[in-house]
């Protein structure tokens, strides 16, 4: 803080703020809470870490890093240390996890490099599990008081919201340029605010810095919380079942395109079917009829256990950015691909975004294989070298789908395109006399006068004369910038069991149905949905970065820093609603930090639900849980009364 005056960073706002205060003068019912979502880490399986390699003979600086950006890191790389791009190489292998934990470059990385351009010698550089717990990017410390004006009957007329942000030492965040506070301002979430308004103020404190990590999705994980936890909170004001609330106020999906009183346009939806949907699968109707008679009996002292229902529903943008409004540190967030197609019909796809075990290369070579017909195995997934791939800024908040999918959608299409002229020049007929079916151009109204695609790239390897401006071989290039995010969405209910004498929480149930447009591999998608409803109840019961009275941080090891097991989680019980997004080429929305998104507000409301409570803040330890029930609120972040 050397030169300034307080520990300010921004003062940001969207909405309109007199509209939104005029609402509120004339509103019938209004409800305000203050709430906190603490300071949580993503805690990767593998540490942060890096091997680099200055060769003094060649000049060429290689480096091994558990990145999630490498293209990103490779241009920040040559500005710090003034070597051209062609002269750094950064290859991300297989790196333990992210969850945005690896997106930003740490002291260490930069470390190993200057070490080894004095040597000349490898030098690598690994973090211990303490390290990482306590000194790389964590997520949340968004302290936010919310408020919602509504008319008696339960129809919501207005939201507001004031939030002061923890960023630790220094601002650490990797947000676009044009959102200090990321993407807070979808605080609106899936409903019908007339108007809206949010000021978030970031200031500097003595912890570590912030960053995107742990499903952040550019702080919509924060915004989604707040909105939810805000209408169960109405629905206690006004004696509304909480589900009928939201059914009352939801967007519908003759509104789409909708544009919010915050400036987003949401692209598609139809959230009424995806709510009716998880109350179908849940039961919803016997879950309450379930917890009226659990009441009876507690009551009665005939049992120590309370029941809960949560429900939240989230809408989320991904897919950053478009290129017009949107870029990290002045590079546009627009993602390159490169398709080739060898002679015998086998396939390389060059992507600019790294896995860390979301399944990129089943994924996309699913995604190119429906475009082509070229089976998905017969196709090569690489990713992770700046040498061998195009640029582009990397994975995370949900971006790989809407936007690398979208590019692999484009660059096929492309190779396809090219292959009709090829096949023309076969079949000696015009272009415009050929017709597609899976994996082949053949002659209209000739079926068996064709060429499958591995025939053309046999062909445009060959002899063939093909026509003036048709360039031999069959590879494409695309980059894409997405003309807008896409909007997946969802509806989640869990039902937990409280011990009244412990505190202690149980997720008996969790219901989770998420429309993220159609699935290329329904298995994958699962699977993320799986390890975000896992983050999800780890954030609602256990995780916290805790600090003492003296700011020493308390989180350091995992026997501090708790995490979920199978043993905290239920059986998963999920659905689908399927709505494409007329934003991707294929109508795909991304998946990988929806679950994340949604699930703890549906945690914490059960839990408010079973306890008869307004609010709690999360974690709802047995400590935290036990003290709330006695009325008297736990701070979660403090190890401290």
């Amino acid at each position: 803080l050397e030169g300034r005056t307080d520990n300010h960073i921004y003062d940001w706002e969207a909405g309109d703020k007199a509209a939104t205060d005029a609402a509120f003068a004339e509103a019938e019912v209004v409800v305000t809470q203050e709430m906190l979502y603490p300071r949580v880490h993503p805690a990767p399986m593998e540490t942060c870490g890096s091997v680099a390699h200055m060769d003094p003979i060649t000049g060429k600086l290689v480096i091994w890093t558990t990145t999630q950006a490498p293209h990103a890191h490779r241009t920040v790389y040559a500005l710090v240390a003034g070597l051209p791009e062609h002269k750094i190489q950064v290859i991300s292998p297989d790196i333990g996890g992210g969850f945005g934990n690896k997106v930003g470059i740490y002291p260490g990385y930069v470390c190993s490099i200057v070490g080894s351009i004095v040597t000349g010698k490898p030098v690598k550089w690994m973090e211990d599990r303490s390290e990482n717990l306590m000194s790389t990017s964590f997520a949340r410390d968004y302290h936010m008081t919310g408020s919602i004006a509504a008319t008696r009957d339960g129809r919501m007329t207005a939201i507001k919201v004031d939030v002061l942000a923890d960023h630790g030492a220094f601002n650490g965040v990797a947000q676009p340029t044009n959102y200090p506070a990321g993407f807070f301002h979808i605080f609106t979430g899936s409903y019908a605010y007339p108007v809206a308004h949010c000021n978030v103020k970031a200031v500097y404190t003595n912890k570590a810095p912030g960053g995107v990590a742990y499903a952040c999705s550019f702080r919509i994980t924060e915004a989604a919380y707040l909105v939810e936890r805000m209408v169960d909170c109405l629905a206690d004001e006004l004696g509304m079942d909480p589900a009928e609330l939201r059914l009352k106020n939801f967007l519908l999906p003759e509104q789409f395109p909708y544009m919010s009183p915050t400036g987003w346009e949401y692209d598609s939806g139809d959230y009424p079917r995806a709510m009716r949907e998880a109350m179908r699968i849940a039961g919803y109707d016997e879950l309450r009829t379930e917890q009226i008679e659990k009441r009876r009996a507690y009551d009665a002292g005939e049992s120590n256990e309370l029941m809960g229902i949560g429900i939240s529903f989230f809408t989320e943008g991904v897919g950053a950015g478009p290129r017009k409004h949107m870029d990290i540190l002045g590079l546009g967030m627009a993602d390159g691909c490169e398709l080739r197609v060898h002679p015998t019909g086998k396939a390389q796809l060059r992507l600019s975004v790294q896995s860390q075990g979301q399944g990129h290369e089943t994924t996309f070579a699913q995604i190119v294989a429906q475009e082509l017909g070229i089976p998905p195995e017969d196709i090569e997934v690489i990713h992770g070298d700046t040498d061998n791939t195009p640029f582009g800024l990397g994975t995370y908040g949900s971006r790989s789908t809407p936007v690398s999918g979208a590019a692999a959608a484009v660059v096929a299409r492309r190779v396809k395109d090219k292959a009709r002229l090829v096949a023309a020049a076969a079949l000696e007929c015009s272009a415009d006399d050929l017709e597609w079916e899976q994996g082949r151009w053949f002659v209209k109204g000739d079926p068996d006068q064709g060429k499958t695609i591995q025939e053309l790239a046999m062909a445009a390897h060959s002899n063939l004369e093909l026509p003036e401006g048709v360039e031999g071989h069959l590879d494409a290039t695309a980059v894409y910038d997405p003309p807008n995010l896409t909007y997946p969405f969802g509806a989640y209910i869990c039902v937990v069991d409280v011990d009244a004498g412990t505190g202690v929480v149980k997720v008996r149930r969790f219901i989770a149905v998420d429309d993220c447009g159609p699935r290329i591999n329904p298995m994958i998608v699962e699977g993320q949905i799986h390890g975000g409803l896992a983050d999800g109840i780890g954030m609602a019961l256990m995780e916290v970065i805790a600090f003492d009275e003296d700011g020493n941080n308390l989180g350091g090891t995992f026997m501090d820093y708790l995490l979920p097991t199978s043993m905290e989680c239920p059986s998963w019980e999920l659905g689908q609603t399927i709505t494409p997004s007329p934003h991707h080429p294929q109508g795909l929305k991304g998946v990988g930090e929806s679950a994340t998104v949604g699930s703890p507000a549906a945690v914490v409301n059960a839990v408010c639900d079973a306890l008869r409570i307004r609010h709690a803040d999360m974690p709802l330890t047995p400590a935290a849980t036990w003290r709330a029930m006695q009325g008297r609120p736990l701070r979660t972040d403090l190890a401290i009364e």
